[in-house]
């Protein structure tokens, strides 16, 4: 799908704030209610808007400590592969899981509540049984930038000759 430059002011409005009426948000793009509706949906039928969420801060809720996890798997096939990402799914310390190139096969992205929290998650995650073979963490001491945001560079407008019409 081509974005066009409504659709990236919608998406960049979104994701500053999802909650914003929808006659606030087509008042900031210039566009009606309908509209705006009519391409939200579109954007959510194609699989860009993926969702809507609130941004909560997580030291406040009790989960101060995020580990950034290499994990190197024993084995690799397909079918082991999509079985680890699965399991990385259905754990709800992991916030992110990507594979990656490189010495390790994935990198983790985990909040826990404390470090005793953390050590029971690796024991019962990383085990050989679930075919890990080697995993290393990496302990933020500070957050100077977190971001849910994907920045959109909005087109600049064309303009119209007055010959044009």
């Amino acid at each position: 799908m081509n974005l066009d430059r409504l659709d990236i002011q919608i998406l960049n409005l979104l994701q500053e704030d999802a909650s914003q009426p929808l006659r606030v948000l087509a008042r900031k793009v210039n566009s009606s209610p309908a509209t705006c509706q009519r391409r939200i949906a579109i954007l959510r039928a194609a699989g860009i808007l993926l969702r809507q969420v609130a941004v909560v801060d997580r030291q406040r809720v009790g989960r101060p400590l995020t580990v950034f996890v290499s994990v190197e798997l024993d084995k690799q096939n397909d079918a082991l592969l999509r079985n680890f990402e699965a399991k990385m799914a259905a754990q709800d310390d992991v916030m992110a899981c990507y594979e990656v190139s490189g010495e390790f096969d994935f990198l983790l992205i985990i909040n826990s509540a404390s470090m005793e929290r953390y050590h029971a998650f690796t024991r019962e995650v990383f085990s050989s049984n679930n075919n890990v073979r080697n995993f290393k963490s990496t302990f933020a001491m500070n957050c100077s930038k977190f971001e849910t945001r994907v920045a959109l560079d909005v087109p600049p407008e064309v303009e119209k000759d007055d010959d044009e019409d």
